[in-house]
């Protein structure tokens, strides 16, 4: 039998105690990670198909997306959580971003495009300086282009060519 000092100071040391995250954080990290696996699963098809995702990991959303009864979803989307513990979510993430186009990267190269398609409209000069900058772009398109968008700004119609100028400008842009 041991007696109890009760005047005696327990020691305590927090560091012996703290052995990492705690449970709910463990949580929220898996619950991060369902999320992340659910986002995957309501991608578009076409998206779907540009993303890069390890092998067991997109059988596992594709089937999760051929899925409709409430349980069986729960439960696929749970092993999509659980496969994506096994990986590092971050590329993915940042496709995903990509995609939305969340990314500062993304949305940098959108306004750069937008600035490029003001110029072109406005000046006459900025084609050529547009061109000295993206050679492989189709100069006679763009000038077409162009002078569609003027006409439709000048006679206040839809701004149909105005688009197709920022799609083309992205498309030089991206392969450059």
């Amino acid at each position: 039998m041991r007696l109890i000092d009760p005047d005696a100071e327990p020691e305590f040391d927090p560091d012996e105690v703290y052995s990492g995250p705690s449970k709910s954080q463990k949580k929220r990290e898996v619950e991060a990670l369902q999320d992340l696996g659910t986002e995957l699963v309501k991608l578009p098809d076409a998206q779907f198909k540009r993303i890069e995702l390890p092998e067991e990991l997109r059988e596992a959303v594709a089937a999760c997306r051929k899925i409709t009864q409430n349980s069986a979803l729960r439960r696929q989307r749970q092993y999509i959580g659980k496969l994506m513990r096994a990986i590092d979510p971050a590329p993915i993430q940042a496709q995903l971003d990509a995609f939305k186009g969340v990314s500062a990267a993304e949305n940098a190269k959108l306004h750069q495009a937008e600035k490029w398609r003001d110029k072109l409209i406005a000046d006459n000069e900025a084609l050529t300086l547009f061109l000295d900058t993206f050679p492989e772009a189709d100069a006679t398109r763009l000038r077409q282009l162009i002078r569609n968008a003027r006409e439709e700004a000048a006679r206040g119609k839809p701004p149909k060519a105005f688009r197709e100028v920022f799609r083309v400008i992205r498309e030089a842009m991206q392969n450059k």
